[in-house]
């Protein structure tokens, strides 16, 4: 048991989960002080925050760690295939199977599927797991970037379909994240010489931080969702068969992992890195490319529930799956 809670506390799922629900249930009970009439200036503060995260993850970033990882081309282009284009086709198969069903809800279901990989919880999962620890490392960093261009691809594709009359401008979308994330990257990727004893010096702050602006994310978006009134009438068993339907999303989508790991006949180590960087998604990338594809926080804070579910759920699941992968010489 106290492996198990030390294992969770290693991929994430710990006091900030906790304070996560603490700030939707703020939101709830004063969802005034979170929306946009405010005069505290979220808004500019998410702005902000996201770029410092993206700038902060380019000076802790390695090149030389890459470097080293970058030999195994075919795994890597399997990896981002299964994150970018098999997840998401799943998902659209689901989607095409029961109908169309339109709403904001099966929007954020999309949105999930449409997101780049973790990057702490696949690495630290694929270690636990006996994996290929450089290539999660590589595939995880490339997910991030990659992500910043087919995300917004996969969800201009969704909303002309899903019904649920969202709106969405591909180019000024892809401008705002290149400057709110993509500049600020590179940046820090130049910056890497000069300032990584000081990243590697002030981590733990500088984690706190990722964690502080994903959760002003979190409120704002949930409150201007509770001051619009977008859960009038949303019954409380949906909540309950949401996650039930994400704990059936991810099971099916690290079966499908399995089977092509076993079509490609791949090592151990690269079968347990395909399966766990391909499943994951990342609730960072969720929250911060939300606050800029979804630019009413009342929508985004609906579009976040199946992601937050999601996130949840791969961490407990992931890590009782990466503690039997752990234990065994190969799996079956």
């Amino acid at each position: 048991m106290t492996n198990m809670l030390n294992r969770l506390q290693k991929v994430g799922l710990n006091g900030f989960f906790l304070t996560l629900l603490i700030m939707i249930l703020i939101a709830y009970l004063v969802p005034g002080f979170g929306a946009d009439h405010s005069p505290v200036p979220w808004a500019k503060m998410v702005a902000i925050g996201n770029a410092l995260i993206f700038f902060f993850y380019g000076v802790k970033l390695d090149p030389q760690q890459l470097k080293s990882a970058i030999g195994k081309w075919k795994l890597h282009l399997v990896i981002q295939l299964t994150t970018f284009l098999v997840f998401p086709l799943i998902v659209w198969f689901v989607f095409l199977l029961m109908g169309k069903p339109a709403g904001v809800i099966w929007l954020g279901v999309m949105y999930l599927a449409a997101l780049p990989s973790t990057v702490s919880s696949s690495v630290v999962m694929v270690n636990i797991a006996r994996g290929n620890v450089p290539a999660a490392i590589f595939n995880a960093s490339i997910s991030s970037l990659v992500g910043i261009t087919i995300t917004p691809l996969w969800m201009e594709v969704f909303m002309d379909h899903d019904g649920s009359s969202q709106a969405f401008e591909f180019i000024p979308t892809i401008s705002k994240l290149g400057i709110q994330i993509l500049i600020p990257f590179f940046l820090g990727l130049l910056m890497h010489g000069q300032l990584k004893i000081w990243a590697k010096q002030y981590g733990d702050q500088l984690k706190l931080f990722d964690q502080g602006v994903i959760l002003t994310i979190v409120f704002t978006s949930f409150s201007n969702a509770f001051f619009d009134n977008m859960f009038d009438g949303m019954p409380a068993t949906m909540l309950g068969f949401l996650a039930i339907g994400m704990a059936v999303l991810f099971l099916l989508v690290i079966s499908v992992m399995n089977g092509i790991a076993r079509q490609m006949k791949l090592p151990f180590e690269d079968r347990v890195t395909l399966m766990f960087c391909g499943s994951k998604k990342s609730l960072v990338h969720g929250a911060i490319m939300g606050s800029v594809l979804f630019p009413d926080p009342a929508v985004l804070g609906i579009v976040l529930l199946p992601l937050m579910l999601y996130h949840s759920l791969q961490l407990l699941m992931g890590s009782a799956l990466a503690g039997y992968f752990s234990r065994q010489e190969e799996y079956i």
